[in-house]
């Protein structure tokens, strides 16, 4: 059974990356027959924006992408970063080490290779090198929290999810989280990147560098975010735009057409 899932974090509005984010996952899912789930990826509290949650599933409303089942909340309390040398891996000056790290020279050992290799469904054949382009990476961080990587690859699999489909800025983290599925011993989920939404000055858009929340108050509003989102996607907007929010069901399916469509070429090519 196809799972896909959509997990913002909730530190803010969904931008206009993001949405293309968002319904890349979902028109897969839907292509697929498949279950789109909702997870917000709350594990970072001293960021995270009271309310933004609810506005996100409120935007998601918004733009007619209904998911299924409860919301998910990591709510633990329990990136690319420099390649860690291991100065602090046995502790510092007699101190215990303060941060959780995952020993990847120690698991390369045991599975024979640091290389992890895997095929992503638009970029193709993917190998990265995780000792020597990572190094070990955080698992728990010293003030507490769990870090991304390890909350991403356990929540997956709670959840069951067999597809994971995300913006292609979230690449290089594929090779550290199959190392951890394969220490944990969980299954790997089939991945996808989707194209990145760039602002004016040719850095993907992201809240970190102050991308604007997307504008959904009035019905063209949404016509226009959705149809912006689609179009980034390769999708056939001419033919099928989204003009009313009546409409959302009729095109949002013929947008999932295109989509499942487009997937079985590449599958008979």
């Amino acid at each position: 059974m196809y799972r896909g899932r959509f997990a913002p974090s909730p530190t803010g509005e969904l931008h206009a990356g993001s949405l293309v984010a968002a319904l890349a996952s979902y028109l897969d899912a839907r292509a697929h027959q498949g279950e789109w789930w909702v997870r917000m990826e709350d594990i970072d509290g001293p960021r995270c924006v009271p309310g933004a949650d609810q506005t996100i599933l409120q935007q998601l409303q918004r733009c007619g992408l209904q998911w299924d089942g409860d919301i998910a909340y990591q709510s633990l309390e329990r990136h690319k970063a420099a390649v860690y040398s291991g100065t602090c891996r046995n502790g510092l000056q007699g101190k215990s080490a303060r941060a959780w790290r995952f020993n990847v020279q120690a698991w390369s050992a045991k599975r024979g290779s640091p290389w992890v290799q895997w095929t992503d469904r638009r970029l193709g054949a993917q190998t990265q090198n995780v000792l020597d382009e990572v190094g070990d990476f955080v698992l728990k961080r010293a003030d507490g929290l769990w870090a991304y990587q390890l909350a991403v690859v356990v929540d997956d699999s709670a959840q069951g999810i067999s597809h994971v489909v995300r913006g292609q800025d979230l690449t290089d983290n594929t090779a550290r989280q199959i190392m951890l599925q394969e220490a944990l011993g969980l299954p790997q989920p089939v991945y996808l990147h989707t194209p990145l939404v760039l602002g004016a000055n040719g850095e993907k858009l992201s809240k970190q560098n102050g991308a604007k929340a997307i504008v959904l108050s009035t019905e063209t509003a949404v016509c226009q975010a959705m149809n912006q989102a689609a179009a980034a996607l390769g999708l056939d907007t001419r033919s099928a735009p989204l003009n009313s929010l009546a409409e959302r069901p009729s095109v949002v399916a013929i947008w999932t057409a295109q989509w499942a469509q487009r997937e079985a070429t590449k599958i008979a090519a």
